[in-house]
């Protein structure tokens, strides 16, 4: 089974870019984050019509999240199965995380995936940087009171953390800033410590290999990004885990695609095969320090 994980930046705007995408990686599960819609404007017909069944959680031009299934979708649980929040500044995208769409799960071919999309936190001396915090302990804690260590997970999404120096394209440059910072990356450890594991690092210890870049200053073009975007899996499906990948490729051309990629993993047996993209970027790299 195929499963990734992409923030599309808005559904509507790249609907166009994830059915190419569709048809290139052929997964058999895609979490999305930032789909920008309602559910009553979530385009269930049209994934239907590409054989996926869609689950959404959303609340309108703000956040919203995803699963896209072709192997079945059911249990689902939205906001850690709580309503969510009134929201009190219905202005503002990102400073109420318990009044956003933020988290669905559900039951995908006996696999419990899970899409989140984290808040940003905008910066240290932010009190929506001590938000983020508190909305990374609800998740841990729902996993904790909610999820079994043996059971077969994938928890993906736009975490907005960077867990090493290695996930990020200069670190003396980014410290001090959100995505680094000790406590973020503790969050993201102490999902870890419960029982996930980062499925990429199982097959890529590479420095230099990024999910995101900043639309501004060519930043793509000159590999300056950060790998924010992950798939954890539990213990009893890492061994399963058999390749994955960040699809740098989607990152590129029309029409205008996300500023993330989306990352990817097989379970048991490979899936459609298409070239990420990355030995070119090391070519050049190369090339450089020649």
């Amino acid at each position: 089974m195929r499963i990734a994980t992409w923030n599309v930046n808005s559904l509507k705007a790249r609907f166009e870019k994830v059915v190419w995408w569709l048809e290139r990686a052929r997964p058999d599960v895609l979490l999305m984050q930032e789909t920008k819609l309602s559910d009553a404007d979530a385009p269930h017909d049209s994934f239907q019509r590409l054989g996926y069944e869609l689950a959404h959680h959303g609340e309108g031009r703000w956040n919203g999240v995803a699963i896209a299934s072709r192997v079945g979708v059911s249990e689902i649980i939205s906001n850690f199965g709580d309503p969510l929040a009134p929201a009190r500044t219905p202005d503002s995208g990102d400073d109420e995380p318990f009044a956003e769409a933020r988290m669905i799960s559900a039951l995908c071919a006996g696999v419990r995936v899970t899409s989140i999309y984290a808040p940003n936190g905008r910066s240290l001396e932010s009190p929506h940087y001590q938000l983020k915090l508190s909305w990374f302990e609800r998740l841990a804690r729902w996993f904790r009171e909610a999820r079994r260590t043996d059971e077969a997970l994938v928890l993906g999404g736009d975490f907005n953390v960077a867990p090493a120096d290695a996930d990020v394209w200069d670190a003396a440059r980014c410290h001090g800033g959100t995505h680094v910072s000790a406590p973020e990356r503790g969050a993201f450890a102490a999902l870890q410590r419960w029982g996930l594991v980062d499925a990429y690092r199982l097959h890529h210890p590479e420095p230099g290999r990024y999910s995101w870049w900043d639309y501004r200053a060519g930043c793509f073009h000159k590999n300056m990004g950060m790998r924010i975007d992950h798939l954890l899996v539990s213990a009893p499906l890492a061994p399963r885990v058999i390749w994955s990948e960040i699809d740098r490729e989607a990152r590129k051309g029309k029409p205008t695609p996300s500023d993330h990629a989306p990352v990817v993993l097989d379970l048991d047996e490979p899936g459609h095969a298409f070239d990420a993209g990355w030995g070119r970027t090391a070519a050049k790299d190369t090339a450089k320090s020649a």
